[in-house]
């Protein structure tokens, strides 16, 4: 992995949040999060916005919780731009962020029993995955979409258990 191409205190305390929540402290990471996001607010930078409301989604087992989460992230993705990404990664294309944000929103939807619109963000998530990465990332988001794909097709609204997040 590169380093960053600049120290972001912003970036580096949502990574601290997001890392906390991995080891199974989601409630302290959300609390952490969500002040982040009183810090920042709706009209704060974009990859910030875009980046932690994209990581609080997943602390969030409730489906409509999460979702709300999800459509900042994919909203804020809109206005982040490449100078500002490469600014922050020199290795990022925002391209790439799009099929996880519309993979997250179609879980979403799914899980809620929204079918036609979890279909929408699904197709959506499987026109960006040509910008995916090669390797791991890539391969896992890219299973990820044709799962989510499948569960919509069987109409099945439970959690899938590759999703990201605490458990029930």
């Amino acid at each position: 992995m590169t380093t960053p191409a600049a120290p972001d205190p912003t970036m580096e305390a949502i990574g601290a949040a997001v890392a906390e929540g991995q080891t199974g402290q989601a409630q302290a990471a959300r609390r952490k999060l969500l002040d982040l996001w009183s810090a920042i607010g709706p009209t704060g930078a974009p990859l910030h916005r875009c980046t932690l409301a994209h990581h609080l989604a997943d602390l969030y087992e409730d489906p409509a919780r999460a979702m709300a989460w999800d459509v900042r992230a994919l909203d804020a993705a809109d206005a982040v731009t490449e100078r500002r990404l490469r600014e922050h990664h020199a290795g990022l294309r925002i391209a790439a962020f799009y099929p996880s944000l519309h993979l997250n929103l179609a879980d979403d939807y799914r899980r809620l029993g929204s079918f036609d619109a979890a279909a929408e963000h699904i197709d959506a998530a499987r026109g960006h995955a040509p910008d995916l990465p090669e390797g791991a990332y890539g391969d896992f988001l890219r299973t990820a979409v044709e799962q989510v794909a499948e569960a919509i097709t069987r109409r099945d609204t439970t959690r899938r258990s590759s999703a990201p997040g605490p458990t029930a």
